[in-house]
């Protein structure tokens, strides 16, 4: 399933083998790559390290997600999607590969896979953030709330200073 950190890459045979990037290549993308897994959840144990969470001891089912990192799931557990926090509704491709699917709703009847994290006994619920769109959204609405109270007590107009 390609729990290997070496590339993905196959040597190409006859003359297009020069355009194969060799190994000491710096991938740019792989900033950005952690920064999603990191977002999703995906921080799952790597291999060759078991799939075991730290913070309980549990055994869960590890994935490889598109970014390339892992993701922890619990196992044998299917949820109807819907009653999923978004951000934590993970599905396993044909292939094998775990995606999230993200803040959008999920269609009608869609089962999807739950992240050992989100029901993890090792970890608070503030630790876990199962509802992190609701902090973003509740820290938009203080900032436009302090912004407004501002407004509020700014003049309209500047004193004549003369």
């Amino acid at each position: 399933m390609g729990d290997t950190h070496e590339p993905d890459l196959f040597p190409l045979p006859g003359p297009d083998s020069h355009r194969q990037p060799s190994a000491e290549t710096p991938r740019v993308w792989e900033g950005v790559d952690r920064g999603q897994a990191a977002r999703d959840g995906a921080d799952g144990p790597e291999p060759p390290a078991r799939p075991v969470c730290p913070n309980c001891g549990l055994a869960g089912e590890r994935r490889r997600t598109y970014t390339g990192r892992h993701v922890l799931l619990e196992p044998l557990l299917a949820v109807p999607a819907h009653l999923v926090p978004g951000g934590h509704r993970w599905h396993v491709d044909s292939g094998g590969q775990a995606w999230n699917g993200g803040l959008d709703e999920p269609p009608p009847g869609t089962t999807c896979r739950v992240p050992h994290r989100l029901t993890c006994p090792g970890l608070t619920l503030d630790e876990i953030e199962p509802w992190r769109w609701v902090v973003a959204v509740r820290e938009e609405n203080a900032r436009r709330a302090r912004r407004q109270a501002d407004e509020a007590d700014c003049p309209v107009a500047l004193p004549d200073a003369g």
